[in-house]
């Protein structure tokens, strides 16, 4: 097994409509095409986001995971993250690796998923506010929670506004999707 990156936009992509569709769900309305959308026409056109996978010896994905550059370019969030069959071991493998190499932050919800991190290899944390835990990676160049930047992001409603004023673009959009999911391997 090991980490890389998609090399074309066509396996990316299919990567990426997994990704959604496992993070959301069957029943998520348009969460997952909207996000799909935004991150492939604003993030990764602005080089702002980055799709990583751990693949096995064919290439299949067993995890995979979606960095988001901070405001200011010096850390990485970690956005989505999944493992298609459902196997959390790589899905720990994958965070690992990718807190080794990158400035990396997770925001965590729970005790388990800090947890979950915690086994990542992510060890430095911070109390955020509404009661959210925030970690970092050893490579993060904060040292305190006032010194992390946004990640970089998209207008979620300003894309549901296109898909309703603009049909074809949605239709466009919704096909593209589909393909891709039906594109990836396994």
């Amino acid at each position: 097994m090991k980490v890389i990156t998609p090399e074309r936009d066509e396996q990316r992509d299919a990567w990426l409509a997994r990704l959604c569709a496992d993070v959301y769900g069957r029943e998520a309305g348009l969460a997952p095409l909207v996000t799909f959308t935004g991150t492939r026409q604003i993030l990764f056109a602005q080089e702002a986001a980055r799709l990583w996978a751990l693949v096995d010896d064919q290439g299949r994905p067993g995890a995979l995971a979606l960095l988001i550059l901070d405001a200011t370019g010096t850390g990485m969030s970690l956005w989505l993250h999944a493992s298609p069959g459902g196997d959390r071991e790589s899905e720990r493998r994958l965070i690992r690796e990718l807190a080794q190499k990158a400035p990396l932050r997770v925001d965590a919800a729970d005790q388990d998923e800090e947890a979950f991190f915690q086994r990542c290899g992510v060890n430095r944390w911070f109390a955020a506010p509404g009661g959210r835990r925030i970690g970092l990676a050893r490579r993060h160049p904060a040292h305190r929670v006032d010194d992390l930047a946004a990640p970089m992001a998209f207008d979620d409603e300003a894309i549901v506004r296109r898909f309703k004023h603009d049909p074809h673009f949605f239709e466009q959009e919704k096909a593209c999707f589909v393909e891709r999911l039906a594109a990836f391997p396994g």
